[in-house]
């Protein structure tokens, strides 16, 4: 696994977006939600195969403040409270690199939710 180091995270919150810069020249923007959805915490991601839990109605969701942790990682203080995540470098690249097959992932395990309350 290489190196993620970010060279730039800029909170943008207006457009609810939290944009990170990596040295490679790679770029993303992560929307608020998609970040909050994907939390590495233990909360969001249980404890084991299986355990991870489909978070949802946070779409407006905002944050309040992005900390940083050592030279690896940050937490990311969510308007909703939460902030036990620690998003690390890889975890942010492989977010970011990954969006579009996370968030269809997500967003088809919302809609069987929903399809399963029907």
């Amino acid at each position: 696994m290489s190196d993620h180091t970010p060279t730039e995270i800029k909170l943008r919150s207006r457009s609810r977006l939290l944009v990170v810069s990596f040295a490679g020249g790679e770029r993303f923007e992560l929307p608020f939600e998609y970040l909050r959805v994907h939390s590495p915490s233990a909360e969001v991601k249980g404890h084991g195969p299986g355990q991870e839990v489909l978070v949802l109605g946070k779409e407006n969701v905002g944050i309040r403040a992005v900390e940083p942790i050592g030279q690896y990682a940050v937490k990311l203080v969510f308007d909703d409270g939460h902030d036990t995540g620690l998003y690390t470098w890889n975890y942010l690249y492989e977010l970011g690199s990954e969006r579009d097959e996370l968030w269809a992932k997500y967003q088809a395990k919302v809609q069987a939710k929903k399809d399963g309350l029907k």
